[in-house]
C-alpha cells in the first residue's frame, strides 16, 4: 500500500502539541507527544527538562517511526486505519492500539498486528472498522482513572482523528 506516514506523522504531531507537564498525568513530562521516559530509552541516557523542552519534529520522527508506525505495520493497513491506528499507539501504546484493532476487526486480541490482522483489516469495510475502532478507544479513556482531567480532550481527539481518517480513505 501507499505509506500514509508523512501525513499521519504530521496530524501526530499537532494533536500532541508542545511541552506539558500536568501533575495528573501519569506520563509526566511530555514534549511533542514523548513521554520523558520514553526519549530516556530512546536515547539511552538520563534527560532533564531542558533536553525535554528542546525536542524537535526531526528528533522525535525516527522514534515514532520505529516505535509506533513500524510497531503496529500501519503501511500494511488501510488508508485511515493506520492513521488511526498510529495516533492511538502514541497515545496509549503500541500493544494497546492492536489489541483495539483486533477488537474491532473480531479476531486474537494479542496485542501483536500480524498476518491474520492485517488479512482482516484489508478484508473490512474501511469505514465500519475505523467505526468500531474508535468505539473502542472511547471506551478504553472512559475507563481510565484520569477521564475525569483528560476524557474531554481525549474524546475530542477521537472524533478529530476519525474524521481525519475518513478523509483520508477517498
Amino acid at each position: 500500500m501507499l505509506s500514509n506516514w508523512p501525513a499521519s506523522l504530521a496530524l501526530v504531531l499537532k494533536s500532541e502539541g508542545n511541552f506539558v507537564n500536568h501533575k495528573n498525568d501519569p506520563g509526566g513530562m511530555t514534549n511533542l507527544g514523548v513521554t520523558r521516559n520514553v526519549w530516556k530509552e530512546w536515547v539511552k541516557h538520563e534527560v532533564d527538562e531542558a533536553e525535554m523542552r528542546s525536542l524537535t519534529p526531526e528528533l522525535v520522527t525516527p522514534l515514532y517511526k520505529q516505535r509506533y508506525w513500524d510497531a503496529c505495520k500501519c503501511d500494511d493497513l488501510p488508508r485511515g486505519v493506520d492513521y488511526a491506528v498510529f495516533d492511538a499507539a502514541v497515545n496509549m501504546g503500541p500493544q494497546r492500539a492492536a489489541k483495539l484493532l483486533q477488537a474491532a476487526l473480531e479476531v486474537k486480541a494479542d496485542g501483536s498486528i500480524g498476518r491474520a490482522t492485517i488479512a482482516a483489516a484489508t478484508a473490512a469495510d474501511p469505514v465500519e472498522l475505523l467505526e468500531a475502532f474508535s468505539l473502542g478507544k472511547e471506551a478504553f479513556y472512559q475507563s481510565l482513572p484520569t477521564f475525569g482531567t483528560f476524557g474531554k480532550g481525549w474524546l475530542n481527539r477521537v472524533a478529530h482523528v476519525q474524521d481525519a481518517a475518513e478523509q483520508m480513505m477517498t
